[in-house]
């Protein structure tokens, strides 16, 4: 194999471990919540949860997804940025875990996609090493466009109590 080619394999095999990394860790997390919910009756919602796990990001793995959010660029750096806002949208148009997908927003979601989205948001911090309730409570409600009082964030809320370990008291 060429020594370029054999750059690019291990490029992309980088990329596709941390891809399918995430991808384990949210349905990780969806097993776990889907497994508390059932266990507080909410055993739809728990079901559907857990189901949805199990394709959560599966639309990364085509078309410009695949090409922009894993391989990454490969032309001028203005077409590069262009192509990624295009994969980004892509993404959250086709995914109904992100607020995006809702025509009227977060307050249309169903409650398993917020539990998704719960379940997504946990990976990411833990993949970032940031403080997931800092996120909700400073960005997220920012660009959901609620407040501490809205419904969708208290099921949030719940959805979180309900995934993360209660700390040492």
């Amino acid at each position: 194999m060429k020594k370029s080619l054999r750059v690019k394999a291990e490029i992309t095999m980088e990329k596709v471990r941390a891809l399918t990394r995430h991808i384990r860790n949210v349905e990780d997390n969806c097993l776990l919540l889907g497994e508390r919910l059932i266990g507080e009756g909410d055993i739809d919602l728990g079901h559907n949860l857990i189901a949805n796990g199990f394709v959560h990001d599966a639309s990364k793995f085509s078309g410009i997804e695949w090409d922009q959010l894993v391989i990454g660029p490969t032309t001028k750096e203005d077409e590069n940025k262009l192509k990624l806002k295009m994969a980004i949208y892509q993404h959250q148009k086709t995914n109904p875990h992100h607020v995006e997908y809702w025509s009227n927003g977060i307050e249309e979601m169903p409650d398993v996609y917020l539990a998704e989205m719960v379940c997504d948001l946990k990976s990411r911090s833990e993949e970032f090493g940031t403080a997931l309730m800092d996120y909700i409570n400073n960005d997220g409600i920012k660009r959901w466009k609620i407040t501490k009082e809205h419904e969708s964030y208290k099921k949030i809320v719940r959805f979180v109590k309900l995934l993360c370990e209660t700390p040492f008291q």
